[in-house]
């Protein structure tokens, strides 16, 4: 069989969310493939020849690239899987946004549909892109893969006709950068270089509505009441609507208090979530939240929202806060900065445990299984 795979969210510099999903999906592909090669070729189709970190081809695993710009997939790769040769059997898309009309069974994967909950978290352009094309995606695919549980609810509930060609196949972390070895000096260096001199609460996500990042600072200004010597980090890109996140630090004057590091090296980020005291995620939201796995693995305490996939991800090892309520947050950072020793590393074990059900090998194995299977 040929499977086909969109391979664009991967081929960027700045992964996060769902280009960490196609980036992990790829290797992993490429690592398993003495477990595939004899039944399937793969060919990832790109508008922009394969980055240096991109997985290098064999025999069995080939890039190819088609020149294009916007629209590129109703303009050019949508013409070209009608009339290239050799022709996929089944096309593959990681994302929201597959090819509409296609000479092939298609597979796209859906990370959440928290858009038609709360549009106006979204911009215009940005929000009628996920509904329509999500809608046509969900609609003309054979199988539709979900990132979580949650996930697969929400599209049941939206979509309940497609409800017998939806599969769950949770996502995970890659053990080798996410562990309890990250070294201290590596630890110093990136605390260093955010000048960041006492313990600190991480948020690393992007900067958008749904992930509650104005609730969190709500909740951070109770917080240094009693614990003023801890500081906030928020890190990660900036989104969409994230202006009003800015002058809600400078109207409350946490400005001294809260460390933005905006978008950093990817070489930093196991440091920043080792050298944590703990791990926050208030999202009204969440497809998943691998982040979320990368904490736990480095062996850092995790405050999440109870909303979405998060209770899902976390079971047992996590403590669950209402995204709504200010003072819940609060609340839940306030139990891990005020547990005793035995409680704190408690919960670090029971995260670390957490972790060890989820793994990329097994995320692909899924993946693969689907796919192959119309």
């Amino acid at each position: 069989m040929i499977i086909g795979i969109d391979g664009n969210e991967a081929n960027i510099e700045r992964r996060v969310g769902v280009n960490q999903y196609g980036f992990e999906l790829l290797w992993n592909l490429r690592k398993l493939e003495s477990e595939w090669s004899k039944k399937h070729n793969l060919i990832v189709y790109l508008k922009e020849k394969p980055r240096k970190d991109m997985p290098g081809e064999t025999k069995n695993f080939k890039y190819k690239v088609i020149s294009g710009g916007r629209l590129w997939i109703l303009t050019r790769l949508m013409p070209n899987l009608f009339f290239c040769k050799p022709r996929p059997d089944v096309f593959f898309s990681p994302s929201h946004y597959t090819v509409p009309i296609a000479p092939m069974p298609r597979v796209c994967s859906i990370m959440d549909l928290g858009y038609l909950e709360s549009s106006g978290q979204f911009t215009k352009n940005v929000f009628w892109q996920l509904k329509w094309w999500s809608a046509i995606s969900i609609i003309v695919s054979k199988r539709i893969i979900a990132i979580s549980s949650s996930t697969k609810s929400d599209i049941v509930r939206h979509y309940q006709f497609v409800k017998n060609k939806i599969y769950v196949t949770q996502l995970a972390y890659n053990k080798d950068k996410f562990n309890r070895f990250v070294s201290l000096e590596d630890v110093r260096r990136v605390k260093n270089r955010y000048s960041i001199v006492t313990d600190y609460i991480l948020f690393l996500s992007t900067l958008k509505p749904s992930k509650n990042v104005e609730g969190l600072i709500d909740a951070f200004s109770e917080v240094v009441r009693e614990y003023p010597k801890i500081k906030l980090v928020i890190a990660g890109k900036k989104g969409w609507l994230f202006e009003t996140i800015f002058k809600k630090v400078e109207n409350m004057g946490l400005k001294d208090k809260i460390v933005f590091t905006d978008y950093f090296p990817e070489t930093d980020r196991q440091a920043l979530l080792a050298g944590a005291k703990l791990y926050i995620l208030p999202s009204f939201w969440e497809g998943f939240g691998m982040e979320v796995l990368n904490a736990m693995a480095c062996g850092v305490p995790v405050v999440v929202s109870n909303a979405g996939s998060l209770p899902e991800v976390v079971g047992d090892a996590g403590i669950l806060v209402d995204p709504y309520d200010v003072d819940s947050i609060a609340g839940g950072i306030k139990e891990v900065l005020s547990a005793s020793n035995s409680k704190y590393n408690n919960l670090v074990e029971r995260g670390l445990a957490r972790v060890e059900e989820f793994s990329w090998e097994k995320t692909t194995r899924e993946t693969l299984k689907i796919v192959t299977s119309v």
